[in-house]
């Protein structure tokens, strides 16, 4: 610690850097990022790299300096000009995202490029991403593999888990579902939710591997554990169906309403059948209502006519034709036959002018959005 102060206030570079890093760190020192980003910015002035590329850290992120996105392109340019790759990246995301300068996919390409070529991992990965968008560059999906490839075989868990998908669309590669899978595996051993999504369901399809419904119940429950919607509403098929785990209703119907709470509409309204006939939680016609409103106002036909259901037979809600008729309607347009057969029963009871009040709700009826699935 003596001899990098010494030598940083002797004004070497060298020093200089390695003080602003001790700062930074905390390490041998109390951690101080303003004192951090005054050594550095004193050895970034004498052009040394690696200052110039931590000074425009702390500017990106605020630390020790105020928060100022075009005085970190201005650093990670200078750093990137001396050929440091994670300065390449870095200013190649900044071109991408449109922060500290104009956003220009061909100009974050460009710089992805350069550090890709010096093997960054990540630069590797978002090059591949631009040619699977087709931003910046001519769209190319074999690009996209050959860049996803070098990142993934480096261990990168996002590209592992591109590079599967590429396999399991035959986007670029030819489609193999054993190499999806070999992948998927990769990525989801180190975490990415994705990946073990992903690999659940290939094994409750049997696609590239054996089919085999516990397997994909535990990719599925490692998915679902991080919050993925789609997991935990897949983990709650598992446990009403009973497959790959006991079944299990009022399980089922814990990781239906985790998947409906965060807007999944097969989820919500499965949540809505389910509490319409007391089916591992407590009947509830009204809850049933609520559920099978939100999926089928985001358009789920499949509750848009249970919902006409609810609203024919006054369950959990005021007996209401039109109301019915109307969602009915909407469901047979999505080619419920449900719907159909369920506007027919209803029109039978309503007078002319009660089925044009329903037809005319059904035609400037408009959807919420599109709820997550």
């Amino acid at each position: 610690m003596k001899w990098f102060r010494k030598a940083a206030e002797q004004g070497e570079a060298d020093g200089q850097f390695k003080l602003g890093y001790l700062y930074h760190e905390g390490e041998a020192v109390p951690q101080d990022y303003a004192e951090a980003a005054r050594w550095y910015r004193k050895a970034a002035d004498q052009g040394k790299a690696d200052a110039q590329e931590h000074l425009a850290y702390m500017y990106y992120t605020g630390q020790g300096v105020p928060q100022d996105y075009a005085e970190a392109v201005r650093w990670y340019r200078e750093a990137a000009g001396q050929g440091i790759a994670s300065a390449e990246y870095n200013l190649g995301v900044m071109y991408y995202n449109g922060e500290g300068v104009p956003q220009d996919s061909t100009q974050a390409a460009r710089w992805y490029r350069k550090a890709a070529g010096q093997g960054h991992a990540s630069a590797q990965y978002n090059l591949g991403i631009v040619y699977d968008e087709g931003k910046g560059v001519p769209q190319d999906y074999a690009e996209a593999v050959c860049w996803y490839r070098k990142a993934a075989d480096q261990g990168h868990a996002n590209a592992q888990a591109h590079l599967a998908y590429m396999y399991y669309k035959g986007q670029g590669v030819p489609q193999d579902y054993a190499e999806a899978a070999h992948w998927y595996r990769e990525a989801a051993d180190q975490g990415n939710v994705d990946a073990q999504l992903s690999l659940g369901v290939m094994y409750d399809h049997g696609q590239g591997v054996t089919q085999d419904y516990a397997e994909a119940a535990r990719w599925y429950r490692k998915a679902a554990d991080q919050g993925n919607a789609c997991a935990q509403f897949n983990l709650g098929v598992s446990y009403h169906g009973g497959q790959g785990v006991s079944q299990d209703c009022p399980e089922a119907a814990r990781w239906y309403r985790k998947a409906a709470d965060q807007g999944n509409a097969d989820a919500q309204a499965i949540l809505g059948a389910l509490y319409g006939a007391g089916q591992g939680v407590t009947l509830d016609y009204a809850e049933a209502v609520k559920w099978f409103r939100l999926a089928a106002e985001h358009g789920h036909s499949g509750a848009q006519c249970h919902l006409g259901e609810m609203y024919a037979e006054g369950h959990g809600v005021e007996q209401d034709y039109v109301q019915a008729h109307m969602w009915f309607n909407l469901a047979a347009a999505a080619g419920e036959t449900g719907g159909s057969r369920g506007r027919s029963t209803v029109a039978e009871r309503m007078t002319p002018l009660e089925i044009a009040e329903a037809q005319r709700l059904a035609r400037t009826w408009k959807p919420i959005g599109r709820a997550k699935e």
